[in-house]
């Protein structure tokens, strides 16, 4: 079903140990979403065998996220870009700077009015675009745009893998109220459910 609009756009800072395992930050608000653009690129490999394709493997390797915002804040532009802010209040972008990659997390409204949420667990910015317009006739609004590459984290999940997004649609089943009603509290952590071998006693 198609989205029709792009809200609560949200990022969480990222620490890791020495492993490289990623902890999240209380997420914090980025700025108002007007669009949000997600391509991703994908290594492929596929076995030959009795003259045909016997298996195809297609895995995530990256993904560019290009975020259409109505402003970035001095606070949100230094925790994604490396920018500093000097004692005057003003940001300064340097050569030098690079930003930490972050967490990112926004919604998008369906046409029934249902929610899709989504986080992206590592993702690196570069220097947001700025547009400038002349004054014409008519009122033009530019705003900057900002694009980072998403990567996989570091960190397993409870089945070994390295995730590099989270999705998940409101009233879908099997989504409970507390999934999406906690979505912006911390960074989703993938949760499986336990799988229990049954042991048999033998008798000698």
């Amino acid at each position: 079903m198609a989205t029709i609009g792009l809200d609560k756009l949200f990022y969480s800072k990222i620490t890791e140990d020495e492993d490289g395992n990623e902890t999240y930050a209380t997420p914090a608000s980025l700025a108002k979403a007007m669009t949000a653009e997600l391509s991703v690129e994908l290594a492929e490999a596929t076995l030959y065998a009795d003259d045909g394709a016997a298996e195809v493997v297609k895995e995530f390797q990256s993904g560019t996220l290009t975020l259409g915002v109505d402003d970035i804040g001095a606070a949100a532009a230094s925790d994604l870009t490396g920018a500093v802010i000097d004692q005057n209040g003003v940001i300064i972008s340097a050569s030098e700077d690079g930003g930490a990659p972050v967490a990112i997390g926004f919604r998008a409204k369906k046409a029934n009015g249902k929610y899709r949420y989504f986080w992206l667990y590592k993702v690196k910015f570069g220097i947001p675009a700025t547009n400038l317009t002349t004054k014409g006739e008519s009122i033009e609004f530019s705003t900057p745009t900002i694009e980072g590459t998403v990567m996989r984290r570091n960190k397993v999940d409870g089945q070994g893998k390295h995730p590099w997004k989270a999705e998940v649609t409101e009233g879908d089943a099997g989504v409970s109220a507390s999934t999406i009603t906690n979505w912006y509290q911390e960074v989703y952590e993938p949760s499986y459910a336990e799988t229990t071998a049954a042991s048999l006693d033998g008798e000698g």
